[in-house]
């Protein structure tokens, strides 16, 4: 489990305080600065304030958590900060605002005096929807819904991508070889951009000193470059580090480039890399890889939900990916990075990872941990499931409340109010007891192929939160075997971004996927659909 009180800040927070947290990020030189954002979406900060990266339109420093009014309300998407710092923030209308440090036009307002309160950014911008934003040190990034990327800045080594070296004053697409891309993700290191587009390519332009563009070579690129190394492959998830970046396959293989002098690789030595390089070959699959431009530490987590480390740890370099015994790599940053700040705006609800609000105690047990704790006790429920002959055990009190289908049930005099024991036979044990768990933890714990059963029985129940749920752990397993079955089940239970996802896939990895069984096992009508629209986008082409 994460404890959000591993960063010291929180610990000044009371339990109601910290109960309100729905999203929060720690940034700043020292990881001294805190905005967090509530559930009624109200947006807070406090902290030491330099630069005015509070964004409270004085200079002051707080230990007292300040509310940012003119935030309050908005729906925060994302959130990214600079080491001046500078911070940019997007919401999930698509507008951008920036406060902090403007020393290098990073706000993007054509100006460079400091950025006391948030301010929209709206040069060349006015009518995109920003979906994703990143942060350099002292330059900026945007990425929007139609694929195209925008930045400005700092630009001493081209991070900007604009062709010359001069400081970008207000927002700029990125374009030369990103032209007639569709980007999906975008990450910055220090003084170094990076872009993943659909097919999974990856591109990068600025500082090359150290190999960090991994383009074999250590000369800047003042334009968009790409990483010829990972041809063949299909990058899903891109992040940077200081100087030195990782990439994740759809097939949950990670590598590495870059500065390598804390052993941030993880490649056994200190040897600085020019190009991609495969870590972690014999581990399992890699789902999630973490680090950011203000630290040298590199984390990752696999499938079965280890938790690696390496890079500066604590002053220590580890130089090969040590098994930690937390659950998420936010808890690495907590722990062993220096500045222990967080390496992405964290939220409450990411199903990557548990957040509890205050320490375990023998002595003491959080709402949510007794709820866990009760799960399939017989000792105090008043209800039992009989699934393939197995019970389980429950409080329809609990199902009442987190489920509108409990409710109908034990409240509409449905016959099963009546019973003791309620017998379930449209799902396995597997997939009905991760269901019930659910409800009690908010947390699912399943193979892709039993979560494809749990997406059919939370479409059926209308359980939309669990249906995203699923639709990740599907998502994190998919390989060439069960892509076409995945495709099949996403489209069977109208999962959209799932479907969409899975023929990506299929698309990216065509020539492995027709050869499988379940490829000429599906469906007439769903091949020939898919057969279409592969066509259409260009997947026959010599």
């Amino acid at each position: 489990m994460m404890d959000v009180t591993k960063w010291p800040l929180f610990s000044l927070m009371g339990p109601q305080q910290l109960s309100s947290i729905r999203k929060a990020c720690v940034f700043g030189t020292s990881a001294n600065e805190v905005i967090y954002i509530t559930n009624d979406d109200e947006v807070y900060v406090f902290g030491l304030n330099g630069s005015n990266c509070l964004g409270t339109a004085d200079s002051m420093s707080t230990l007292v958590p300040k509310r940012l009014d003119f935030l309050c309300g908005r729906k925060v998407a994302r959130l990214s900060y600079g080491s001046g710092p500078h911070i940019l923030l997007a919401t999930e209308e698509g507008e951008l605002f920036a406060w902090g440090h403007n020393s290098y036009s990073q706000l993007g307002n054509g100006s460079t005096n400091q950025g006391v309160a948030p301010v929209l950014v709206s040069t060349n911008l006015l009518n995109k929807k920003v979906t994703e934003v990143a942060c350099g040190s002292h330059h900026s990034m945007a990425l929007t819904d139609s694929g195209e990327v925008y930045a400005w800045g700092y630009n001493n080594c081209g991070q900007v991508g604009s062709g010359s070296t001069a400081n970008q004053p207000a927002p700029r697409r990125v374009s030369n070889c990103l032209q007639n891309k569709v980007v999906v993700s975008i990450v910055c290191g220090q003084t170094s951009s990076l872009a993943v587009v659909d097919n999974g390519e990856v591109y990068s332009w600025g500082y090359n000193g150290n190999g960090q563009l991994g383009l074999g070579n250590n000369a800047n690129q003042l334009t968009p470059c790409r990483l010829v190394a990972l041809q063949g492959l299909c990058v899903q998830q891109i992040v940077s580090g200081y100087t030195h970046s990782l990439a994740l396959t759809d097939k949950g293989l990670l590598y590495a480039w870059g500065a390598n002098t804390y052993g941030q690789l993880g490649t056994g030595n200190k040897s600085n890399q020019l190009s991609p390089v495969q870590i972690m070959s014999e581990k399992e699959r890699i789902v999630e890889i973490a680090a950011c431009h203000a630290t040298h530490t590199s984390a990752a987590k696999t499938q079965s939900g280890q938790v690696y480390m390496w890079g500066q740890c604590r002053g220590q370099s580890i130089v090969l990916p040590h098994l930690t015994h937390f659950t998420c790599t936010d808890d690495v940053f907590a722990c062993f990075a220096t500045p222990s700040v967080m390496w992405r705006l964290l939220s409450v609800e990411l199903d990557a990872c548990v957040c509890v609000l205050s320490p375990e105690r023998d002595d003491f047990l959080t709402v949510a941990q007794s709820l866990k704790k009760e799960f399939d006790s017989p000792e105090t429920a008043d209800l039992k499931f009989s699934v393939d002959g197995k019970y389980i055990h429950v409080h329809k009190a609990v199902l009442k409340m987190r489920c509108e289908h409990f409710r109908s049930m034990f409240q509409s005099h449905w016959n099963e109010d009546m019973k003791e024991v309620i017998e379930i036979g449209q799902f396995s044990y597997p997939v009905y007891r991760s269901f019930l768990e659910f409800l009690y933890t908010d947390n699912v714990e399943l193979p892709p192929e039993d979560a494809i059963g749990l997406l059919d029985l939370a479409t059926s129940y209308c359980e939309n939160r669990l249906k995203r749920l699923c639709q990740h752990i599907i998502k994190r397993g998919i390989t060439v075997e069960n892509a076409f079955s995945l495709l099949s089940a996403a489209v069977r239970y109208d999962a959209e971004d799932l479907e969409e996802f899975c023929f990506r896939f299929c698309v990216n990895h065509l020539t492995e996927v027709t050869q499988t069984t379940a490829f000429w096992q599906i469906d007439g009508n769903l091949l020939k659909d898919f057969i279409c629209r592969a066509s259409r986008c260009g997947a026959f082409k010599n």
